[in-house]
Order: C-alpha cells, then sequence, then structure tokens
C-alpha cells in the first residue's frame, strides 16, 4: 500500500500545475528526487516573485544632515574649555570607521551661517590636528572667523604661514579677505603692503579692491597716486555672470560722470547746430560725416 502511494505522488509532482497566486499565475513543474528526499521547484514563466522584507535592514536612515545637526547640538552647551572639546568630538567618531568630513563640513557651515565664531575655530582646528580637511577653504573659514572674533594676531600668523607655504599659488580671495580686515581697523600700511605683493606677484586685484585702495589714497590726500591707480585699473566694461547655469557676458552699466561747464557750453553749441536747417547742397556732406561719426563711436564701444 505504501509502495502504491509513493508511486503516485511521483506521478503527480512529475507533471505541471498551475500555481495561482493574487498578483500573477505562475506555471511550474515539481521534480522529486528520491534520493535527496527534496522537492525543488523549476519555474518555467518569469513572474513576480513574493518580497518578504529582511531582517537585517532597518528602516531608520542617518544621513549627514542629520549627523551634522547633532554634531552641532553635542558642542552648544559646553564650555570654551580645549579639552572638554576636543574630549566630546573625539568621543562623537570614535565608532565612525572613517572621518565624517562631510559631516563636520556642513556643521560648520551651519556654525557659520548662526555666526558662532568660537565654535567654527575650535571644530576646525581639531579638524586639522587630526590631518583632515587640509584645503584652502578650510583655511579661510578658519581665517574669516579669527577675523570676526578678533584674534588678529592669530589671523595674522596664519596668513604668513600660507602665504610663504603657497607664495605663487595664493587664491585671489585670501588678499581680499587680508585687504578688508586691514581697511576695517584702519591699517593703511600694512594694506599697501598686501596690494604690493599683489603687484610683485601678479595677480591682478577686483574691482573691489581697487575701490578700497582708491578711497583710501583719496582719503589720505594722495591723489598723484589714486590716478595712477585707476588709470593701471580702469573699471571693466564687460563681467560675466550665470544665467540658468550658462556663463553670459554682460556689459557693465558705469555712472555718468559729471560735465565740466566749459563741456555743458560746447554740448549746448552743438545741440542749437543741431537744430539749424542744413542746406541741400550740404545735407550729403553731412550725412557722410554723421556715419563716420557713428563707426567710430561703436569702434570704440567695442
Amino acid at each position: 500500500m505504501g509502495e502504491i502511494q509513493l508511486t503516485f505522488i511521483t506521478f503527480f509532482l512529475s507533471y505541471f500545475t498551475l500555481l495561482i497566486s493574487p498578483d500573477t499565475i505562475t506555471i511550474a513543474r515539481f521534480q522529486y528526487n528520491p534520493r535527496r528526499a527534496s522537492v525543488a521547484v523549476v519555474c518555467a514563466l518569469k513572474g513576480s516573485r513574493p518580497r518578504y522584507t529582511r531582517v537585517w535592514k532597518t528602516n531608520r536612515k542617518i544621513g549627514t544632515v542629520s549627523k551634522s545637526k547633532k554634531l552641532v547640538e553635542c558642542i552648544k552647551g559646553l564650555s570654551n574649555v580645549k579639552e572638554e572639546v576636543y574630549g566630546a568630538l573625539d568621543s562623537f567618531i570614535a565608532w565612525e570607521l572613517e572621518f565624517p568630513l562631510i559631516t563636520v563640513k556642513k556643521a560648520l557651515k551651519t556654525l557659520e551661517d548662526e555666526k558662532d565664531w568660537k565654535r567654527i575655530i575650535q571644530m576646525t582646528k581639531w579638524m586639522l590636528s587630526k590631518g583632515q580637511g587640509r584645503t584652502m577653504g578650510s583655511y579661510y573659514t578658519l581665517l574669516s572667523a579669527l577675523s570676526e572674533d578678533g584674534r588678529l594676531e592669530e589671523a595674522e600668523e596664519l596668513w604668513q604661514k600660507l602665504f610663504s607655504e603657497n607664495l605663487e599659488s595664493m587664491p585671489r580671495i585670501f588678499f581680499e579677505k587680508m585687504v578688508s580686515i586691514y581697511y576695517r581697523r584702519d591699517m593703511h600700511d600694512k594694506m599697501f603692503e598686501i596690494f604690493a605683493d599683489m603687484e610683485e606677484l601678479g595677480v591682478r586685484p577686483s574691482v573691489s579692491i581697487v575701490n578700497v585702495v582708491g578711497e583710501v589714497f583719496q582719503t589720505l590726500g594722495m591723489m598723484d597716486k589714486y590716478n595712477k591707480l585707476k588709470k593701471k585699473y580702469p573699471p571693466p566694461t564687460w563681467e560675466y555672470r550665470y544665467i540658468k547655469g550658462k556663463r553670459v557676458r554682460i556689459r557693465v552699466n558705469r555712472q555718468d560722470q559729471p560735465i565740466h561747464a566749459d563741456k555743458q557750453d560746447e554740448a549746448q553749441i552743438s545741440s542749437n547746430r543741431l537744430d539749424e536747417p542744413v542746406p541741400a547742397d550740404k545735407q550729403d556732406d553731412a550725412n557722410s560725416d554723421n556715419f563716420s561719426e557713428d563707426n567710430n563711436g561703436h569702434a570704440e564701444e567695442i
């Protein structure tokens, strides 16, 4: 009796059967292996398989944004003691396999928006002591925080170190920062030294630097140097802006210069002459002259 049942089961499992599921209908063939005493399913048509939630996967995801917020909250309530701040930062990254550089950068950006300069200085120095994030952007953030916090000596020391190490590759934004620092503190001699270093290294000053130095020249009564400065670095005719991700060249709108009295008289005489009627025999000559003057004007603008 047992052999008949086993033969019937083997005969039944050797044919195709329909597996009806709520999603799809799959045709499968069962194979029976008497040696291994197991049943294997061989699919004949492709279809969706039932998906089960993985036990080892968690739905809770912690990204760099939430980590940076936790890092900011971690150091907010601490005192300004160096050992306490560094200890809290070390404990925060104790279980990290790699240094969380992106998290620290986002935390520094958050502190910069909140203008918490002391925490920026502490976190940046801690990051640099770990040998991480040694980029010009990190040094510029530290330099800005030192100047905003009133630590002028430390800012000058950092500037001298960076300037000596990157003599020919110093970005122009660092020169602009040092010029602005000395300008706000009325340290004109040191500002002139920075400007002289820029000219010696061949770094073209920006419009803001030229305006600041020119204003100082006017304040000190150095009009000859002011005129030389404006002649050497005239205001640009074109500027570049990014519109919808594309770099576009736009003409700069210069402010109208004041007209002197003699020039006003000349302009009035020329306007009166334009109002007078032109004889027929001289009309062609006048048209040709106007055409040539217009062409010269356009050539000067180009």
